[in-house]
């Protein structure tokens, strides 16, 4: 079986801070695309350049995990179970068999069955969430606190999923669920001071990373950051990184996470 080796890269940082980006990845290993159609070798819906625009956060101390295989494979932000997060609403699923933009994935009758969605389950996605879950639990031990960033970016315009355009930021705490209230009202003001369009829980309220670790009573926080990726890349193949836009998104994100984590240290830990 061809794999890709490791799952994911794994920095490890000393804040207690820890950013995830489940849907980085691009690998596609062979004995999943040869059922897949030839739209997915664009893989137009990946979190593109993440690693790139939040390289400042290692230099920062903030432990990093960035997934290696594609959301085309399995998504990691998705629940084990497959339940749709969004009931009523277009989305892709755990294994998903179409784009964003509606285009079919694979092959006809060569959609992965129960059986290739387990074994994706256990090679893929379960090594990312046991990392997860275990720096997590280190740097609570070693902080009292900790909080979980995820990292996320989507195309401004995709009328199957959102009328209109997307605003610049999409902040989701599961509907003030998954962190303490404080937290993000610090990310909040510098927010506020940004030029760029935000929104709490609007069309993205933060996926089953942020619903699942997301416990604020047991001193685990999470806020999921989706970007409109006109931010800082070029939308349409090739998906270029355009420095320049970069460059100006950059400091307010390390502003928003440096003040998330100021104001995570004045909680009390119970």
């Amino acid at each position: 079986m061809n794999t890709p080796e490791p799952v994911f890269e794994f920095t490890q940082g000393t804040l207690p801070l820890l950013i995830s980006m489940p849907h980085l990845g691009t690998a596609i290993p062979a004995d999943c695309e040869s059922s897949l159609c030839d739209i997915a070798a664009l893989r137009q819906d990946t979190d593109w350049h993440l690693d790139k625009l939040y390289a400042f956060a290692v230099d920062m101390g903030a432990s990093v995990i960035r997934a290696k295989v594609s959301r085309y494979v399995i998504d990691l932000n998705r629940p084990p179970s497959g339940e749709s997060l969004y009931p009523g609403q277009t989305t892709t699923g755990l294994c998903p068999t179409d784009t964003f933009r509606g285009e079919p994935l694979y092959h006809a009758g060569q959609q992965p069955d129960a059986a290739e969605v387990n074994r994706r389950l256990s090679t893929y996605w379960q090594p990312y969430h046991l990392q997860l879950a275990t720096e997590l639990a280190r740097l609570k031990a070693a902080h009292g606190q900790v909080l979980l960033w995820d990292a996320h970016s989507i195309a401004s315009v995709l009328p199957r999923l959102f009328d209109g355009q997307l605003p610049d930021l999409n902040f989701g705490t599961a509907d003030r669920r998954s962190c303490a209230p404080e937290l993000m009202a610090a990310v909040i003001d510098v927010a506020r001071e940004a030029p760029f369009s935000h929104v709490v829980n609007g069309r993205f309220k933060g996926g089953h990373i942020t619903r699942h670790y997301g416990q604020p009573d047991q001193q685990v926080h999470a806020i999921q950051l989706e970007m409109a990726q006109l931010l800082y890349m070029q939308e349409e193949a090739p998906f270029d990184y355009l420095p320049e836009r970069a460059a100006l998104l950059q400091p307010w994100l390390a502003r928003m996470l440096e003040a998330a984590v100021s104001r995570l240290r004045q909680l009390p830990v119970r």
